[in-house]
């Protein structure tokens, strides 16, 4: 088997050659033929992640060099453990990457993917910027038939973090609608499913005045550029004091600062990008305003049974997919890092 490989952080990945591994209990080996390249994927290449003032979360632990980065994977099942059980050679499936340790009151729970000791496809293990990868459960494979191939690999981050995002909003009522921030991949992902979870289109808004008119294409109600000076108030003006949620797909200082002040009084903001820097408001604001902030980290292999049911019944318009081949995958980081790529690459071995 061939991987992209990271050989050293910060630097090309290269090419890699090992021996076909072999399936043992209830392992499945699954021939990749897309992988998607993903944001988060960046700051692994990087080894850290910008936690603002100068501050970076190291995250080069972990994992023994070379990895292989990729956890947005779908591929066809070419060998299985003699344990493995729901899939046979041949079958064509999507992964779940998001895996914990199976045992602890987290996984038991469904929410693999907040395990303290994670397991996760390109993240720890080696994952999806290769010929193969092995999934350790066959649970992990999800069925996509109906769904374009290639599309179907991105909907495992970016389809999953914008579904369990929006899912985190709760109840909202049919004279509101919810605010979009940031409309790259996982955004306009965020803005399909928003049309399908709530009575009302959403609202979206971004730095990039191409993406906000590909919103608008993509059936955003309207849009803000944050840029402007006037933008936080004409949000409030449009609303009537403000959207009921924002899910920040960014993660940035300025656009958690803008997401924070366009929420009405108990609103609540759901940050998933990781973009990096601080934030700060004065403590009695919370109150005051009694507005919530948290955070949303991919969603639990329930959710992603959920998310697909929409996708297979065509309730989620597709996301532009560029397919590239697997030597690609560092220039594909590099543009990624450059914020070249509109909608999602996906690498073809």
């Amino acid at each position: 088997m061939k991987s992209q490989a990271i050989v050293e952080y910060g630097q090309p990945l290269q090419e890699v050659t090992a021996d076909m591994p072999e399936p043992k209990g209830g392992e499945v080996l699954v021939k990749v033929s897309h992988c998607g390249v993903c944001h988060s994927d960046v700051h692994l290449h990087d080894g850290y992640f910008d936690l603002g003032g100068g501050n970076k979360l190291d995250v080069r632990g972990g994992r023994q060099l070379p990895f292989t980065l990729g956890h947005e994977i779908e591929g066809e099942v070419v060998a299985v453990g003699p344990d493995a059980k729901g899939v046979q050679v041949g079958d064509q499936r999507v992964v779940y990457p998001w895996i914990g340790c199976g045992e602890c009151p987290t996984c038991k729970r469904d929410e693999e993917q907040l395990c303290n000791k994670p397991r996760q496809l390109g993240i720890q293990v080696a994952g999806g910027y290769a010929t193969h990868v092995m999934v350790p459960d066959a649970k992990y494979l999800l069925d996509y038939s109906g769904v374009k191939e290639g599309l179907a690999a991105t909907y495992m981050c970016s389809g999953l973090t914008a579904y369990s995002a929006m899912k985190k909003l709760g109840d909202i009522s049919p004279e509101e609608r919810v605010m979009v921030v940031g409309l790259g991949g996982v955004g306009m992902m965020g803005l399909q499913f928003a049309k399908a979870m709530f009575d009302n289109a959403p609202l979206g808004a971004d730095v990039d005045d191409q993406k906000l008119q590909a919103a608008m294409g993509a059936g955003a109600h309207q849009t803000y550029n944050p840029k402007d000076a006037d933008a936080i108030k004409k949000v409030l003006a449009d609303t009537n004091g403000g959207v009921p949620a924002a899910v920040d797909f960014v993660g940035s200082e300025a656009s958690l600062k803008f997401a924070s002040s366009i929420v009405r009084k108990g609103g609540k903001v759901i940050v998933v990008g990781l973009f990096g820097g601080g934030f700060a408001m004065p403590i009695p604001m919370f109150p005051m305003r009694a507005i919530s902030i948290g955070g949303a980290y991919v969603g639990s292999l329930g959710e992603t049974h959920e998310m697909m049911a929409l996708v297979k019944a065509g309730k989620i318009d597709p996301i532009p997919v560029e397919e590239r081949p697997l030597d690609q995958a560092s220039k594909s980081l590099d543009d990624l890092r450059e914020g070249k790529i509109m909608g999602r690459v996906v690498l073809k071995p």
